[in-house]
């Protein structure tokens, strides 16, 4: 209840996206948003004009095409990434995070833990998942949204199989009624094999933590234009709520059925997930909608998927380099009685304007 009333205080210091703020036609606030997050203070900051320009005719854009339904989500234009919000979220529940965090008093009953001291086990690793996503909130941007979930997924993957390598070569089968007359707790191991149970445990909630944990409600609504994003972000939610409440059903059933296998669904899923991140989850950090905009309507991409996203890089260098400098440093700009001319390391003319001397 304190953590809930802290957050509620702490929303009334929270400044709304600039982008909600120009839909509302409140453009001073919006200018002072910006100024506060990239201008360091400065209103007249290049980058904080040029920012500021490239919303307004987004907004403008968008206003003109204002009837938008869940149906545009659909279409071809749109289509990649609904999938790739959508599947976001549901791989962040197909991770097997729910074993460990809802269902880990039956492992650590099948580990040989009971009473109080199966209670603190468990306390332990929800202190790790709130200490482990410490890292993610300071370094997310600077370590960028696929190169998170790659590891994520692979070190989820690793632990997932260690979970069920130890409990098939040193478990033992704990009846019908199992463990302490608890059947999903239907398999017993002891030992030292025990404790690396409970290890591999404790290291897999240290990997979502950082990883799957908060990128999945950070990366969707970095992938959507700003006429759609409210109702993308809530379907890819509805996602996420929907195979939370399956997967509550499916994993007591299966301990019971499956036993230790269980974990070898889990971390099938997260190989799956690895390679569908690899091929199709482009990186958004330190990019603008419009820039994530181009990745995916990229003309000279993969058809219907615009560019690689195994090509896209993290851009969070060259926007504080856009903050510092005004421009960005593979852009150039000489004057001249033609002119002014955007020049690329090449020298090749980007574009101009200006009228004849």
């Amino acid at each position: 209840m304190i953590p809930a009333i802290c957050l509620f205080g702490a929303m009334f210091f929270l400044p709304e996206s600039p982008r909600w703020l120009a839909r509302k036609e409140r453009w001073e606030d919006a200018h002072a948003v910006l100024t506060l997050v990239h201008g360091k203070g400065d209103p007249d900051s290049p980058f904080v004009r040029r920012e500021l320009e490239e919303i307004r005719a987004m907004v403008e854009f968008e206003r003109q095409n204002a009837d938008i339904t869940y149906l545009e989500l659909l279409k071809p234009h749109m289509i990649n990434r609904t999938h790739i919000g959508v599947f976001t979220q549901i791989w962040s529940q197909l991770t097997g995070m729910n074993v460990m965090m809802y269902y880990i008093t039956y492992v650590f009953l099948m580990a040989g833990i009971r009473g109080n001291a199966n209670l603190v086990a468990s306390s332990i690793q929800y202190v790790i998942n709130v200490a482990m996503t410490v890292p993610a909130l300071l370094f997310i941007d600077r370590w960028g949204r696929r190169p998170t979930l790659l590891v994520g997924a692979i070190l989820m993957m690793t632990f997932l199989f260690a979970n069920a390598g130890i409990l098939a070569s040193y478990g033992t089968y704990a009846g019908p009624s199992g463990v302490a007359n608890t059947p999903a707790a239907s398999w017993e191991v002891s030992g030292p094999a025990s404790k690396a149970v409970i290890a591999c445990s404790y290291l897999f909630v240290a990997s979502y933590a950082p990883t799957w944990g908060p990128v999945s409600w950070i990366y969707p609504p970095e992938l959507f234009p700003l006429r759609v994003r409210g109702k993308a972000v809530a379907l890819a939610t509805s996602a996420n709520w929907a195979f939370n409440f399956a997967l509550g059903y499916f994993v007591p059933p299966a301990f019971v059925n499956i036993q230790w296998q269980t974990y070898l669904v889990f971390a099938v899923f997260c190989a799956a997930m690895a390679v569908h991140v690899f091929f199709f989850f482009p990186e958004t950090a330190g990019k603008t909608l419009e820039e994530v905009g181009d990745i995916f309507e990229d003309p000279e991409g993969i058809k219907g998927l615009g560019t690689p996203a195994w090509r896209t890089r993290v851009s969070t260098r060259r926007t504080v380099r856009m903050e510092r400098d005004g421009f960005d440093e593979e852009e150039v700009v000489v004057g001249g009685k033609g002119g002014s001319k955007f020049l690329d390391r090449s020298g090749s003319e980007e574009g101009g304007g200006g009228k004849g001397g």
